[in-house]
């Protein structure tokens, strides 16, 4: 590929898609902490990947992510991380409902201040292994959507998938510069079953569905408002009279895919075929398959020691894992929980997951650590009402914190300084010095200073009048 060809193409957007909780990637993925936000391959997340990637035919500095409310800041502080401000880039859904909302969302959001862009819409969750094919990609893709097309990136399938879904090609379309490589679109298909799809790699005209699109603003609104008035009346309606979404707003619109809602009934869909080394990294078989391997053709990250070991996924967080006469095996240790499966049927584990809901488990939510727009906390115990936890505070951040009345609360100050505002006074803490509450309620940990600040918060249930013992010379708030 030519140097010159290689620059941004010229009013076009990105859109992020950012929700879901990859439950098939349990447990490193789960609802307060999903695959997006991950670091499974290398030191960036997903969501750093795949802004990343877009460069240079597409601008990072035009591009919107779609999230869900309680990814808000996490999703925001990954974009700072790689130089991205997130100010007026990440939108935030109240509540989640699928990927037809999301997009119109966003579009509409884009079309406030762009005049009728290509835009194209990414999962913030896959990987993609040759940048150049998919740059090359992008680029046709965004000829086609010029030409008035909704453009679909159908990856070219390298075995019968039955996890995935199907899309149909037909005949090849022609643009202002004449035929391209895009087929009309026949059909789609949910995912079928093994027998089914090793037909569809015999037809040679049958493409995975890869969930990234390309169009004109213009284009796609039209198909909205054709084929889902409503939605797209309400929606436009919401964002007309309120600057944020509410979740009773949001609730009303339809839970509906793209596919369902526009791709399956417009004339104007193609399909590009593409073949760019891509995964949607749908479970731990997929981070297998696309993972360098050592000699033994395992896939290692963590603290590991392996003896006759062969053909296996293991990944630890801090904890040593040590395997012996293992083959097919998925390992894969948190703080709080291990999973153990073979590879093959690794995706099963989002029953699960499913278990764990059903069983009033906090495992399938969140980690032992839980990230806020503060900063963080890492639970260390919790048991009979006691709980003890290292908050870690952002500079300039808040931790406002509510307790019972009859809990007794001890904030240990472990680096840096913090202030500590509770019912009866505020108190400016340094690095070693503690402060015990009683009857705490309502209480604020601030960090007042330009680093990070860390303590510990030890909270103990108990019943009693008064406390007379000090701590660290400083008496309890009563």
């Amino acid at each position: 590929m030519q140097k010159d060809k290689l620059c941004a193409i010229k009013n076009a957007y990105s859109v992020l898609l950012a929700g879901g909780s990859g439950t098939r990637l349990w447990p490193v993925s789960r609802d307060l902490h999903p695959k997006q936000l991950v670091k499974f391959m290398g030191e960036d997340s997903l969501i750093q990947n795949t802004i990343n990637r877009l460069s240079p035919v597409l601008s990072k500095d035009i591009l919107k992510v779609v999230c869900g409310v309680e990814h808000y800041h996490e999703i925001a502080r990954h974009l700072e991380w790689i130089g991205v401000e997130p100010e007026g880039r990440v939108l935030y859904e109240p509540c989640g409902r699928n990927t037809a909302p999301a997009i119109l969302f966003a579009v509409l959001d884009i079309i406030k201040t762009a005049n009728d862009p290509v835009i194209f819409v990414f999962p913030a969750d896959h990987i993609i292994k040759d940048i150049s094919k998919f740059h090359k990609k992008v680029q046709d893709a965004a000829s086609l959507a010029q030409s008035g097309y909704i453009v679909t990136f159908g990856i070219k399938p390298l075995y019968p998938e039955a996890g995935y879904g199907y899309i149909e090609g037909g005949e090849k379309v022609e643009t202002e510069d004449g035929e391209s490589q895009a087929l009309k679109i026949m059909s789609f298909v949910e995912k079928p079953d093994g027998e089914i799809a090793a037909g569809y790699i015999k037809a040679g005209n049958f493409f995975w569905n890869s969930g990234m699109f390309a169009f004109k603003a213009s284009v796609i609104i039209e198909e909205f408002k054709k084929f889902q008035p409503d939605l797209y009346d309400k929606l436009r309606g919401f964002l007309l009279a309120n600057e944020t979404l509410t979740k009773i707003e949001y609730e009303q619109l339809p839970d509906i895919s793209i596919d369902y809602a526009i791709m399956e009934k417009t004339d104007k869909g193609v399909v590009l075929p593409s073949d760019f080394g891509w995964s949607d990294i749908g479970s731990w078989k997929t981070i297998y398959d696309f993972s360098p391997k050592d000699e033994n053709r395992n896939v290692i990250a963590g603290n590991v020691i392996t003896n006759k070991t062969s053909n296996c996924f293991i990944m630890g967080e801090k904890r040593l894992i040590a395997t012996n006469h293992l083959k097919d095996i998925v390992v894969v240790e948190t703080s709080d929980s291990i999973f153990v499966s073979d590879i093959e049927n690794s995706r099963d584990v989002k029953s699960i997951v499913l278990k764990l809901k059903e069983e009033g488990r906090v495992e399938h939510r969140r980690h032992q650590t839980v990230f806020y727009s503060w900063g963080r906390e890492v639970l260390i115990e919790k048991q009979e009402g006691n709980k003890t936890s290292r908050i870690l505070i952002y500079p300039g951040g808040t931790c406002e914190t509510e307790v019972d009345p009859e809990t007794l609360v001890h904030i240990i100050v472990l680096d840096e300084s913090v202030d500590v505002l509770t019912k009866k006074s505020q108190k400016r803490l340094k690095k070693g010095a503690s402060l015990v509450i009683s009857h705490a309620g309502f209480f604020k940990i601030s960090n007042p200073d330009e680093v990070n600040a860390s303590v510990m918060l030890v909270e103990i249930r108990t019943k009693f009048e008064k406390l007379s013992v000090a701590v660290n010379g400083l008496k309890p708030e009563t």
